[in-house]
């Protein structure tokens, strides 16, 4: 999610089609507004959310935080900040992961696979 195109497309293009060889291939799913997440979310089509931290007029880490706190099986969220400073606000949201811009694709795919990864893998009850 941003409110800037041009945000979601170098999102999309760090992350690329298929970030790892053991993944399937990405179906990218762009939101402009807070509104489109939270109906994604809810109707449960989003495997992975990539939040732009800088969104206006509601940042990504407060759409993260909302996921993460208002919903039974909040999708696992990416917050991406444009200061490395940030990260602690990200982790304040409840980010799964952060990336910092400018994007560097393979950090944005790795990242991207290792969320996906460990949203696939069982959980362990002991």
């Amino acid at each position: 999610m941003s409110h800037r195109p041009e945000v979601r497309e170098a999102i999309s293009s760090a992350v690329g089609r298929r970030p790892a060889p053991d993944l399937p291939r990405l179906r990218f799913v762009e939101a402009s507004s807070v509104a489109e997440v939270l109906g994604a979310a809810d109707a449960g089509e989003i495997d992975l959310a990539v939040l732009d931290g800088e969104a206006q007029p509601t940042g990504g880490m407060g759409v993260c935080r909302q996921l993460k706190n208002e919903s039974d099986d909040p999708p696992p969220v990416i917050v991406v900040v444009r200061r490395r400073d940030d990260h602690w606000l990200a982790t304040w949201s409840q980010a799964d992961a952060v990336l910092v811009q400018p994007l560097d694709p393979v950090t944005a795919a790795e990242t991207v696979a290792t969320v996906l990864r460990e949203r696939a893998r069982p959980a362990v009850r002991g």
